[in-house]
């Protein structure tokens, strides 16, 4: 028992502080001793002396934030990078769940993304990956599996803190022998109250109701508002990332006073929005905007993620809790000066010295792009049978959102070879890349307004096989080539030359750069596919989750089409009537 607890290490003098309990600020000094706060003195007297002051300004203390649900692979740099360049978003805890790396590297690089956050200057806890791969190998091929094994070896290392979000909800519901639902009736029996991340568009009434009672209690989707209600109404954690605060959400909250049921998430960040807008903050200021008090979305953002995550010893400015917070100079914008970890300043907005480090993952992961490389006539799809029309299925892509819908097309086959470009669809290829068989697959989309050259990246949610589409086989073998070539990357072509690419050579999903060079690469290939006419308000996203399974209705992997609502695998055309 340390009996000197009137002699603290550190006081901020002078600073109005954010009172979880009341949600209000406070003038107040505010004493740090061993990392931890001591004392929060309203009164004034001195009473506890320190051994150094800081002149707090007059500025606004409120606690570190903290982001329970989202990806650090998303920014496509290595933990240590990330967690590095946040600490100016204010940043002091994260839970970031890495299924895309163990989608590729399975167990060994969950643990290398674990061992490179020990080198970040604050806490960085993880997610247990939970469905690597979403689905059976007869769906996807991805290079790692997790198993149920796996996740109870996982779960005794240091830094997991929760299973990661379930996103086989279809499937989980019923009676399954998934590794996941093993895993859930084991934590059950040992510890009920551990904390399982949900993942669960779409599903409402007696569906809902099967997925809560398994004790997956938080979501992170998008929801209409009646989606919305049902889950605040049964009891499920929200988190609302940057899609869902709209103004009509935000009065919804609002209006109901929600504030202890959710809290403020990222999920996925690229680089150019993390580099530009900043992180959660950004999403704190969104909601400020649309009318949400700043007490009450910094409340969503400190006290009721750790609540969530059962991390007691964090989320507020009290007595004995651990001195994670951040020092802003105006509260409407939350213009960050300042933030500290454990008493210590990670972040002051007065260094300007440059990241030019080097980053990696140990050395490990840089040679996972195993594929042969690929010519035109590889792009050429053939078809058996005589000269005529055939309906042929083409994932409709929409300029907001991620949903895909199964629509049909009319296309000519002549000689054997599907006539497509006559339709002003795009040819999609999904490959595997992860050194399994290189099985490929076709399929087609429409609606993205991508109408010349090509695009392609190893970076392909989530079992990140190489997917490409374009508009010429020439275009589409220039950017798969390149990909091969980089070893990993995001690449854009057009008559027969590379126009932009990121090179993602770290299980190809991660730079080497800092945030902000990545960030200045990433944005090229923006533009690039801004220029090539790529109409969506996240593009480069939104083509890297057309083979993602786990989202309606139609998408592609290496394996074929998948309807990702019944689970049927559709031909690539129909026969006309």
């Amino acid at each position: 028992m340390d009996h000197h607890l009137k002699q603290a290490d550190t006081v901020i003098k002078n600073v109005k502080v954010f009172n979880s309990y009341f949600r209000k600020f406070f003038s107040a000094d505010v004493y740090i001793k061993e990392g931890k706060f001591l004392y929060i003195d309203r009164n004034f007297k001195d009473e506890v002396k320190a051994k150094k002051e800081i002149d707090g300004k007059g500025r606004y203390m409120i606690p570190g934030l903290i982001d329970i649900h989202m990806h650090i692979e998303s920014s496509m740099v290595t933990p240590e990078a990330f967690c590095r360049y946040t600490a100016r978003n204010g940043l002091t805890t994260i839970v970031s769940e890495p299924h895309e790396i163990a989608n590729v590297c399975g167990k060994q690089g969950i643990r290398a993304m674990i061992d490179s956050g020990k080198n970040s200057p604050y806490d960085c806890y993880y997610a247990i990956p939970s469905n690597v791969p979403i689905m059976g190998r007869d769906y996807e091929t991805s290079g790692g599996t997790i198993t149920c094994e796996d996740m109870l070896e996982l779960k005794e290392k240091d830094g997991i803190i929760c299973l990661g979000e379930v996103m086989n909800f279809r499937e989980i519901i019923e009676e399954n022998d998934s590794e996941v639902g093993k895993f859930i009736d084991i934590i059950h029996e040992k510890e009920p109250y551990y904390p399982l991340e949900g993942h669960c568009p779409e599903l409402v009434d007696s569906d809902l109701a099967a997925f809560l009672y398994l004790g997956i209690h938080s979501d992170h989707c998008t929801h209409s508002l009646e989606e919305l209600r049902q889950r605040f109404e049964n009891g499920m954690f929200v988190q609302l990332q940057d899609v869902m605060v709209t103004k009509e959400v935000i009065d919804y909250v609002c209006e109901n006073r929600l504030y202890e049921y959710f809290s403020f998430v990222t999920d996925d960040t690229l680089p150019d929005v993390l580099s530009r807008k900043g992180h959660v903050d950004a999403i704190l200021r969104k909601a400020i905007s649309f009318g949400m008090r700043p007490e009450d979305a910094i409340y969503c953002t400190t006290y009721t993620p750790a609540l969530r995550m059962g991390l007691t010893d964090r989320g507020v400015i009290a007595p004995g809790r651990l001195a994670d917070f951040v020092l802003m100079d105006e509260l409407d914008t939350l213009h960050i000066t300042d933030t500290y970890k454990k008493g210590e300043c990670i972040y002051d907005i007065e260094d300007t010295e440059t990241d030019d480090t080097v980053y990696s993952l140990g050395g490990l992961f840089e040679d996972t792009v195993h594929s042969r490389k690929f010519s035109a006539e590889d792009f050429r799809v053939a078809v058996d049978g005589e000269d005529r029309e055939v309906k042929v299925r083409v994932m409709k892509i929409y300029p907001v959102g991620n949903r895909t819908d199964e629509v049909f097309v009319t296309m000519k086959v002549k000689d054997h070879e599907l006539l497509w470009k006559e339709t002003g669809c795009q040819l999609l290829a999904v490959i595997e890349r992860h050194g399994r068989d290189n099985h490929m697959a076709f399929g087609f989309t429409c609606g993205s307004g991508f109408t010349k050259g090509a695009c392609a990246s190893s970076y392909s949610h989530d079992s990140h096989d190489l997917v490409v589409m374009g508009n010429d086989e020439n275009d589409m073998a220039v950017a798969i080539d390149r990909i091969i070539e980089l070893q990993g990357g995001i690449t854009v072509s057009n008559d027969g030359a590379v126009c932009a690419e990121i090179a993602l050579p770290i299980a190809g999903l991660l730079s080497k750069k800092s945030v902000e060079e990545t960030a200045k690469d990433f944005e090229k290939v923006r533009k690039a596919f801004d220029d090539q006419g790529y109409n969506h308000v996240n593009n480069i996203m939104n083509f890297c989750l057309l083979s993602l399974t786990c989202i309606p209705t139609l998408k592609l992997t290496d394996r074929g089409y998948l309807n990702t609502v019944t689970f049927r695998q559709p031909p690539l055309y129909e026969e006309m009537d």
